[in-house]
């Protein structure tokens, strides 16, 4: 029996969910429910002064962590957990969260998320598997940068999992909020 292809397992897990939950979730998605605040305290994407959008943060990160919009948790997906790895494993290692351009619409967050998705999964194609088992090295902070770029990967797949499940929760609450169904408040 041949040994599996880690590398098209582990993309195989991810497009899994993308194609068959994700993608289907997101649709529809506009910048009222993308902006959607169903507490007060959200930590959400906000308008910059100068046009550009910010994401809410704080270090440390308060405990319990403030209830995020979808806004937020699309964009962690997007910048830190996409696009900043794949400019970091696979760029020139330019981008970091204080460059970041976060997305400041539903549209632009769909977009952006579909393309470092694509970009994403066709770079992990191209490694092989001593790629795959290789550490991570400097390209992550020192926390990770002794793991296998397998277990990162995997890694990626479950912050979208998770993120994405946050994500379909509130759309559901939105869809369900008495002051969307046309429901008197």
């Amino acid at each position: 029996m041949a040994a599996p292809a880690w590398g098209a397992q582990i993309l195989g897990q991810l497009a899994f969910h993308w194609e068959n939950v994700m993608r289907p979730r997101l649709r529809g998605l506009d910048d009222d429910e993308y902006f959607w605040e169903p507490v007060e305290g959200c930590w959400s994407v906000r308008p910059r002064p100068h046009g550009t959008f910010a994401i809410d943060s704080a270090r440390p990160e308060p405990d319990p962590p403030p209830v995020t919009t979808i806004a937020w948790r699309l964009s962690h997906i997007i910048v830190p957990v996409l696009e900043i790895r794949i400019d970091h494993h696979f760029g020139d290692r330019t981008m970091s969260l204080d460059n970041a351009v976060w997305p400041g619409s539903a549209a632009a967050a769909l977009d952006r998320l579909e393309r470092a998705y694509r970009r994403w999964c066709g770079e992990v194609a191209e490694l092989g598997d001593a790629e795959l088992a290789a550490p991570v090295g400097d390209a992550e902070p020192p926390q990770w940068s002794q793991h296998s770029f397998a277990t990162l990967a995997l890694h990626v797949n479950r912050e979208i999992i998770h993120h994405h499940a946050e994500v379909a929760l509130l759309r559901d609450l939105y869809r369900s909020h008495p002051a969307h169904r046309g429901d008197a408040v």
